[in-house]
């Protein structure tokens, strides 16, 4: 292993990216997730999406506020050209932040300050979530779910790997309700770090993805969970 600028590289692990413009959280995160990834940091923070790409990143933690452009900004700009992984750090930790992160795109959300270990746990999860899914083709109601796809007859979508476990959970369940509990212990694994807020906000996000192809059979039983029909 060697440390080139900003970069802590190992070709054999993988990547994490953050985008974060304060040095001392960028050097913890670096010291507790450079034993298992390579990890990279920003340099230039007007060309964020480009050194994310040129990285390979496998997983993105970034930041809210930043210089000359937000992170809301640079996740809108990261999804026209990439499903990455993105988990926010911020301080900015209201409900209408994380709610419009999570809406714009990201997995999740982490509040400052932050346990360390927490996190490193969340970005361990995600990633296995991420790149050990393989999900097998499934059928309703005349529409394939297959590799991160929605395909009706005409037309498909491209979905988040929370988004395709979410709509392949709900598929195998088919027309029996799916309960809360059941997406959270698929999506999240481990229960100490399930967040329902975080499901909300995946699941009203899909909602609308899916609804450009007409999709429009997910349903909320109050108190309970979600079906199809």
């Amino acid at each position: 292993m060697s440390t080139l600028c900003n970069v802590t590289y190992n070709k054999d692990m993988q990547k994490i990216f953050i985008v974060e413009d304060d040095v001392s959280i960028v050097n913890s995160l670096k010291n507790i997730l450079s034993s298992e990834f390579s990890v990279a940091s920003t340099l230039n923070f007007r060309a964020v999406v480009q050194e994310i790409t040129d990285f390979h990143a496998d997983l993105v933690l970034m930041d809210i506020t930043l210089p000359y452009f937000n992170g809301f900004y640079w996740t809108t700009e990261l999804r026209k050209a990439s499903k990455v992984p993105i988990i926010f750090i911020s301080s900015a930790n209201d409900d209408m932040n994380q709610v419009m992160a999570l809406s714009m795109g990201a997995d999740d959300f982490v509040a400052k300050p932050f346990n360390l270990i927490v996190l490193k746990a969340k970005v361990q999860a995600l990633l296995r979530r991420s790149y050990h899914f393989s999900a097998s083709e499934l059928l309703f109601a005349g529409y394939r779910l297959i590799d991160n796809e929605l395909i009706s007859t005409d037309a498909k979508v491209d979905l988040t790997t929370t988004e395709t476990k979410i709509l392949q959970t709900l598929f195998e369940y088919g027309t029996t309700v799916v309960p809360k509990d059941v997406l959270l212990a698929k999506l999240w694994e481990n229960d100490e770090f399930i967040d329902a807020n975080t499901l909300h906000v995946n699941m009203a996000r899909l909602r609308k993805k899916v609804a450009v192809i007409n999709f429009d059979k997910i349903h909320t039983v109050r108190g309970v969970g979600y079906v199809l029909g």
